[in-house]
Formats: C-alpha cells, sequence, structure tokens
C-alpha cells in the first residue's frame, strides 16, 4: 500500500477544517484591546453614557468563551450528520456555518452591532466542534491501518497552522489594527468556500459506504484509488464483518454508549485523553506566554509567541514521522511527563526570575520544551485515538462525546485559569504538573497501545476486557500487531 495523490488530496481538504478550528481559535487574542474599545464605543453611543467596567468585560469573556459554548453544541451534533449524510457530505454541508459566522462578524463593526459579533463567534464555534468530529473521522476512515497513526497527526497539524496563521495575521501591520479586525474575523470565509469547492472531487468515507449504505463495489473501488493497490479484500472483509456485527445491535446512541458495558472501557480512555490536552495547561501557558517574554526582556513579545507558535508547528510535523515508530501510548506518556517537568520548572524560574537574570531565559526555555512536548503526544493523540477505540456502530457517539468534553475543559480552564492565575500567581502550574502526572499514571495502566491494529481487533479486544473484567491497558499491549498492517 503507498500514499497515492488522491488519498493526500483528500486528507489535506479534509484538515481545512482542523485549520478553521485553530484559526478561529486564535484569531481573537491579537485584537483583544482594539474589539475591546469597539464594544465601549457602541455601547456608548447606544445608552448614551459610559458603560462600567464590569460589563465590558462581561461581553469581552463572552465573546472568547461563546466559541466553546458552540464547540460544545456542535460536538454534541456530529452523530445527526455522520450516519444520514455521510462523512464528506456533512462537511460540505456545515461550511454553511462557517460562511454565516465570518459574516456575521465581519459586518459587525459596520452594523455597530455587539450581538452580531456574539452570535457570529457561537456559529463558527458549532461549526469547529462539528469539524473536530467530521475530520478525525474521516481521516481515520480513508487511511490505510499502518498510516492511520500519522495521517490522524494531520489533524492536529492543521489546528496549530491555523493557530499559528491567525497569530501571524493579528499583527497590526496586517489585520490586526483598528480598521481591518473585522476583516481578520471574517476571513474564515475563505477556507470554507476552498473546502466546499474541493470536497466534491474527495472520495466518500468507504467505511460508511459499506457499512451504512451497503455499497460493497463503490466502497472497493475507492479504497483500491486511495490506498493503490487492487488487493483490498481483507480490508473489505474487516468491514463486512463489522458490518454483520452492526446488524445484530442498533445505532448506537449516547445514552446507550454510557449504559453498555462493552463500551465502558473505550469511554473513560476517550474522555481521559481529552481531559489531559486540555487540562495540561497548553492554553493557559500560551496566556501567560506573552508576559513572560515582556518581563525576558523581549522588546516584541508578540514575535516571541509567534515563535512558540512556529515551535508548535515543527514539532506537531515530528509527531507525524513519530507516531506510527514509537506508537500512541508512548509518545503520549512522553508528552505528558515532559510536560509536568516543564511545569515545574516555569514555576521555579518565574519565582526566582526578580533574583537570577537568568532565571527568565529558563522559563523562556521551559515554555518553548512545553510546547514541544505538547505536540508529541497530548496535542495530537486524543482526537484520533478516539476513531481508532470505536467501531463504526458507536463510533459518532462516541466521538460527540469526546469531543464535548475537549470543549467543556476547555472552556472551563478559560474561564476559571485568570482568577486562579490572581490566586496562585506562579504557582497556578503545579497544579497542572498534577493534573499531568495523574494523566501519566492513567495512561500507563488504562491505555491501549492501538498502533497497527484494525479496528475489528481493538473493539473485540475490549469486549473480552469487559467480560473477564480486566483493564485493557497492559493486556493489549501485549498483543501482537495485526499481520499486514504494521
Amino acid at each position: 500500500m503507498g500514499v497515492t495523490a488522491s488519498l493526500v488530496f483528500a486528507i489535506t481538504v479534509a484538515t481545512i477544517g482542523s485549520f478553521q478550528f485553530g484559526y478561529n481559535t486564535g484569531v481573537i487574542n491579537a485584537p483583544e484591546m482594539i474589539i475591546k474599545d469597539f464594544l465601549n464605543y457602541t455601547l456608548e453611543e447606544r445608552l448614551e453614557d459610559h458603560p462600567s467596567k464590569e460589563l465590558l468585560t462581561t461581553l469581552w469573556s463572552l465573546c472568547v468563551a461563546i466559541f466553546s459554548v458552540g464547540g460544545m453544541i456542535g460536538s454534541f451534533s456530529v452523530g445527526l450528520f455522520v450516519n444520514r449524510f455521510g462523512r464528506r457530505n456533512s462537511m460540505l454541508i456545515v461550511n454553511l456555518l462557517a460562511i454565516t459566522g465570518g459574516c456575521l462578524m465581519g459586518f459587525a463593526k459596520i452594523a455597530e452591532s455587539v450581538e452580531m459579533l456574539i452570535l457570529g463567534r457561537l456559529v463558527i464555534g458549532i461549526f469547529c466542534g462539528l469539524c473536530t468530529g467530521f475530520v478525525p473521522m474521516y481521516i481515520g476512515e480513508v487511511s490505510p491501518t499502518a498510516l492511520r497513526g500519522a495521517f490522524g497527526t494531520l489533524n492536529q497539524l492543521g489546528i496549530v497552522i491555523g493557530i499559528l496563521v491567525a497569530q501571524v495575521f493579528g499583527l497590526n501591520f496586517i489585520l490586526g489594527s483598528e480598521e481591518l479586525w473585522p476583516g481578520l474575523l471574517g476571513l474564515t470565509i475563505i477556507p470554507a468556500i476552498l473546502q466546499s469547492a474541493a470536497l466534491p472531487f474527495c472520495p466518500e468515507s468507504p467505511r460508511f459506504l459499506l457499512i451504512n449504505r451497503r455499497e460493497e463495489d463503490r466502497a472497493k473501488e475507492i479504497l483500491q484509488r486511495l490506498w493503490g493497490t487492487q488487493d483490498v479484500a481483507q480490508d473489505i472483509q474487516e468491514m463486512k464483518d463489522e458490518s454483520t456485527r452492526m446488524a445484530q445491535e442498533k445505532q448506537v446512541t449516547v445514552l446507550e454508549l454510557f449504559k453498555s458495558p462493552n463500551y465502558h472501557q473505550p469511554l473513560l480512555i476517550s474522555i481521559v485523553l481529552q481531559l489531559s490536552q486540555q487540562l495540561s495547561g497548553i492554553n493557559a501557558v500560551f496566556y501567560y506566554s506573552t508576559g513572560i517574554f515582556k518581563d525576558a526582556g523581549v522588546q516584541e513579545p508578540i514575535y516571541a509567541t509567534i515563535g512558540a507558535g512556529v515551535v508548535n508547528t515543527f514539532f506537531t510535523v515530528v509527531s507525524l514521522f513519530l507516531v506510527e515508530r514509537a506508537g500512541r501510548r508512548t509518545l503520549h506518556m512522553i508528552g505528558l511527563g515532559g510536560m509536568a517537568v516543564c511545569s515545574v520548572l516555569m514555576t521555579v524560574s518565574l519565582v526566582l526570575k526578580d533574583e537570577y537574570e537568568a532565571m527568565s531565559f529558563v522559563c523562556i526555555a521551559a515554555i518553548l520544551v512545553y510546547v514541544a512536548f505538547f505536540e508529541i503526544g497530548p496535542g495530537p493523540i486524543p482526537w484520533f485515538i478516539v476513531a481508532e477505540l470505536f467501531s463504526q456502530g458507536p463510533r459518532p457517539a462516541a466521538m460527540a462525546v469526546a469531543g464535548c468534553s475537549n470543549w467543556t475543559s476547555n472552556f472551563l480552564v478559560g474561564m476559571l485559569f485568570p482568577s486562579a492565575a490572581d490566586r496562585l500567581g506562579a504557582y497556578v502550574f503545579i497544579v497542572f504538573a498534577v493534573f499531568l502526572v495523574i494523566f501519566l499514571i492513567f495512561t500507563f495502566f488504562k491505555v491501549p497501545e492501538t498502533r497497527g491494529r484494525t479496528f475489528e481487533d481493538i473493539t473485540r479486544a475490549f469486549e473480552g476486557q469487559a467480560q473477564v473484567g480486566k483493564g485493557p491497558g497492559m493486556e493489549m499491549n501485549t498483543v501482537k500487531e495485526s499481520p499486514g498492517n504494521a
């Protein structure tokens, strides 16, 4: 099996959805003061009085946090789309949300409407929540087993490139100015239009076609074209086996996912892995980085923050090459362990930076290494491993629950971190270090290695353990990889 142009094209077009998630996550930070001025001016015109500082802060927090609320709604709606319209068509349909959200944000200043800005952020959040389910699922289902992890990492690469592009375009002399900031927010329309134009040339997920639509010939033809080989009989048979199993049980809903003992272990793993991504403190570190770089004597801290974004992107590419060699579980543990050490180093250096000048540089180094460790493990792996832990029936519901866990923890960190940082100061990173150690222990004992294993293998192993009451971690890691897939 080779990497064909069709496969690369399909996955690249799908990851535009990941880029959108990254871009809309990062885009709101650079023009913070300018948008606050817009809120102040607009409310002043409407109320004919100066709005209170509390009202402005609340509205600004709402502009930022409503995105995560939209993400929660979107992530829980994944199953409604993918089972009815398919993976590819779902991505195509929801681009209407991206265009609507982009227009609302882009024209909010001309209309002098705070409501349009907040509604636009909500709509684009719903769109991004749906993308966090659609993209990893589509990539996982069109990729050959041996390359599933490497291609799954491209989802995270799309996210970090989106964040980096948002940081660069948010510079004052590009689109981060008082006149052009609506264009910065509305720019999300362009990738939506590009993806909409390209998606009709991408194939539907062969698993969806065979299992949901019973179109075996078409599924076989797509697999042969995507993977560049005529010999796909084993993969078609695996899908048929999965289809037979699904015929014996009706489509799994979110409620049934929590009720069935067969799904308890993989569901717990999926939720904890998503929490390990958000509660690692990565958003908090980016929140703090500009201030830390400023303390260290960096004249333009925004450029240092962009530098951290470049490190972010580079190490996502490194992870792309490591994930099929070292395995998901190993990389996740290395990432968590490295981040825990860096969190302690950040705390120590922040506490001592006024006494020892060199500590500021230790802190900068700790931030950059911390970001690198995040992208090796907790950044990319939680997104695509969920798609690997579940078979076709429960996969959409599982992706919805996992996505919702991620967005909820993202929302909580965003809301609670500023007040926690005010109270704890530099010691706030010790809290994250404790979380990271807990997640590391959980990963060691509970998370299985899925590298080189078919979806069917993984599902059967979990069902066997549900019956005998064993944890999957060590047990599944001793099982040999499927022949011909490693």
